[in-house]
């Protein structure tokens, strides 16, 4: 007989993640990001609501374990060198604006009787933004490497480091005793953890994840990621570092290996599992009797907020000489109450102080106005742009110089490229190829060898698995014109056809495959040209490729032809016999022509060409439709489009990024 362990909290677990799964599709059906949906689905099944999930102590631990997690990745995503960069707006803006906000509040309580400590440890609960939201946000929409980015991450930066300060400051402020030496201590150990991070970037793990890469082991790639991520954290926790900074400084760790990019598709699942959790447990925390019984208190406050930190957080940006527009918008995206003043808030009750001198009553307005101003951020952080080109119209535009000052990464988006994955023998003849026409394309491996003779050879090439989104991201999949998957491991075909197709439904996808019974179920799930045979591999993705450039034909043949005459000697041979593969004719209507198919399923079929307005609304134009072995050119607006035809369109890749709706099946949705 087996007994059954019953585990005290599954129940709870099992409510949470229901509930924030019903309400999170809900807010996505509605066009709202998921952050919100999580905050809603916290006060839902919060003590102080439902009680699906009265216990919080769990959840708290989780929702630690997804802060974590976030800053973290959002540290892979920077480097060191980013970071120099921004020292200024890091030193100037972000102390600007904690010190005046801080100050700020403390007047205006002052004047109503509050006493000063209460007032400073007001100031401090409302000087702090949310790291979590806000750089969860602008990592969702791509946004990290803008202007705004990175003078919001900036600024939270410095509010990070000044919590190490604000909590050492609550015994004082309390009353209690603390001396100045240790104090100093304190801040001594953080400084020395952050020359420790340092040294570990440039030395140390770029060497260990180089040796872990090497092994072509997934599971110990994600191993020693996740081990350098928690290390860092505990060293800080050591040194009575904030845990945020922590995992923010273990992400740079990372960041500055060849390899941060797979390290961060590896732990984004994670993150994605833990960060919903913590936005559940701010949510559980709000009391939503109170928010009924004062909503104008609470609105007023919120309102207050919002206006004093987009007025001071945009005033220390233009001190520094960045245009209103950009610290107008930057301004509104910090414009919240954040996560870890809910850890100042408990470190002062458990001290004697709470907001405002006002004990209970002063803890729920804190805990619900915080609520709220997360759950407007996303709609702050749109608003942003709109405000801030609203002011640059003004006479605040003479306060600063209307040049970004900040340069985001200048780097060069792909579009209309090809995508190789595997940089085996067809994948290096196709490089060599595609250089010499002048196509643009990038290459996927996940050998660290071949990656560093890429680079050394400037190659564009990204290290990862293409297996995961995130890789396909970077490589621009959205915008791809060809997906070639010439890789040495056929297993991992179905999944990169399967993520390529869904997430560009225009794409063209070529395989290569060793095996003839393997075609069919390839081409169910999204190859265009599966390829099986061995030396004839190279010469078929040859020309496929260059005939979706609109490489005349007659060149692309007499080409194959000498390279079957030569014996693929060609192929086989020097890079110097290469220049015999040198094609002509290559052109802007070679690179935005796309041959799109018509899926079972997809919204575009059964529908005319004249219902999908595809010129009117993407710019595009459909040049010809192929059907069975009929070609239809120039189609009318009444033709109805079938499945299984393939439309030659002809628009930028935008355009095509754009339609991709209308081209994904519900199976790819």
């Amino acid at each position: 007989m087996v007994l059954a362990v019953e585990l005290p909290f599954l129940n709870e677990l099992v409510a949470l993640f229901l509930v924030s799964v019903g309400i999170a599709y809900l807010c996505y059906r509605l066009k709202l990001v998921p952050i919100v949906g999580f905050l809603i689905a916290g006060v839902i099944i919060g003590p102080n609501a439902l009680a699906l999930v009265p216990d919080q102590e769990l959840v708290d631990i989780l929702a630690e374990i997804g802060v974590i997690l976030l800053l973290f990745t959002i540290g892979i995503e920077f480097s060191l060198e980013k970071l120099n960069r921004i020292r200024k707006a890091i030193l100037v803006g972000g102390g600007f604006q904690v010190t005046l906000t801080t100050l700020a509040v403390v007047g205006l309580l002052s004047a109503f009787g509050v006493s000063l400590s209460s007032s400073i440890y007001t100031g401090f609960l409302v000087a702090l933004s949310s790291t979590a939201i806000v750089l969860g946000l602008f990592s969702q929409r791509n946004e990290t490497d803008t202007p705004t980015g990175q003078l919001s991450l900036a600024v939270l930066i410095f509010q990070d480091l000044a919590i190490i300060v604000m909590v050492l400051l609550i015994p004082i402020l309390a009353g209690q005793s603390e001396s100045t030496l240790d104090l100093l201590l304190i801040l001594g150990k953080a400084v020395l953890l952050i020359v420790l991070v340092i040294v570990l970037a440039r030395r140390i793990v770029p060497w260990i994840l180089e040796k872990v890469a090497k092994t072509r082991k997934r599971e110990l790639f994600l191993l020693t990621v996740v081990a350098i991520c928690f290390g860092t954290v505990a060293l800080s926790s050591m040194a009575n570092v904030s845990l945020a900074l922590g995992a923010f400084m273990a992400g740079l760790v990372v960041s500055e290996s060849e390899f941060s990019e797979q390290a961060l598709s590896e732990i984004l699942p994670l993150r994605t599992i833990f960060n919903a959790v913590f936005f559940v447990s701010v949510g559980m925390l709000l009391d939503f009797s109170y928010v009924l019984e004062y909503p104008l208190i609470l609105l007023g406050v919120a309102l207050f907020v919002i206006l004093l930190k987009l007025v001071i957080t945009s005033a220390g940006l233009l001190t520094l000489g960045y245009p209103i527009r950009i610290a107008a918008a930057s301004g509104l995206a910090l414009a919240q109450i954040g996560e870890f003043s809910f850890v100042l808030e408990r470190a002062g009750r458990l001290a004697g102080l709470t907001p405002a001198g006002m004990g209970e009553p002063g803890s729920q307005i804190f805990i619900a106005v915080s609520v709220l101003l997360m759950i407007v951020t996303p709609f702050l952080l749109n608003a942003g742009p709109a405000l801030g080109t609203t002011l640059a119209r003004t006479p605040l535009k003479k306060l600063s110089q209307e040049s970004d000052g900040l340069q985001a990464d200048q780097k060069k988006a792909l579009e209309d490229h090809v995508i190789i994955v595997g940089y085996g023998p067809a994948g290096r003849h196709l490089v060599q190829v595609l250089h010499k026409t002048g196509i643009p394309y990038v290459v996927i491996e996940m050998n660290p060898e071949s990656v560093k003779e890429m680079k050394a050879n400037n190659i564009p090439a990204i290290y990862g698995d293409a297996g995961r989104e995130h890789i396909l991201e970077l490589a621009g999949i959205a915008t791809a014109k060809l997906c070639v998957i010439a890789t040495n491991a056929p297993s991992a075909s179905p999944r990169i056809i399967s993520l390529a197709r869904h997430n560009n439904p225009t794409l063209q996808i070529i395989v290569r495959t060793r095996y003839l019974n393997e075609v069919d179920r390839l081409e169910e799930l999204g190859a265009d040209n599966v390829i099986p045979e061995e030396m004839e591999t190279t010469v078929r993705i040859f020309s496929h490729v260059l005939g979706a450039y609109m490489i005349p034909q007659d060149e692309i043949e007499e080409h194959i032809q000498t390279l079957r005459a030569h014996d693929y000697e060609i192929l086989r041979g020097s890079v110097q016999e290469a220049h015999l593969m040198v094609l002509q004719g290559l052109d802007e209507e070679g690179l935005h022509t796309r041959a799109v198919v018509v899926r079972e399923g997809a919204p575009v079929a059964g529908k005319t060409l004249q219902e999908l307005q595809l010129r009117n609304r993407y710019n595009l134009t459909v040049l010809t439709v192929r059907r069975n072995d009929k070609t239809f050119g120039n189609p009318a607006g009444d033709f109805r489009l079938e499945p299984g035809d393939r439309l030659i369109m002809v628009g930028l890749a935008s355009r095509f990024a754009e339609c991709a709706d209308l081209f994904r099946t519900p199976l790819e949705s």
